[in-house]
């Protein structure tokens, strides 16, 4: 294999690896806002929870 395409080859994976470090370092400092949830009167009364998964 030539060394030209050894060079290109470890340049494109090192600025991948860079790139997404970059990236996860980046979205590190973003705050989620916590959503709020409506509970309306008939679950309040019952004591029934929302039925759809929290994850």
């Amino acid at each position: 294999m030539n060394t030209l395409w050894v060079v290109i080859i470890i340049v494109i994976v090192l600025g991948v690896v860079v790139g997404n470090i970059t990236l996860l370092k980046y979205s590190a400092k973003f705050k989620f806002p916590t959503p709020l949830k409506k509970k309306d009167d008939n679950q309040k009364k019952n004591g029934f929870e929302d039925e759809e998964d929290d994850w």
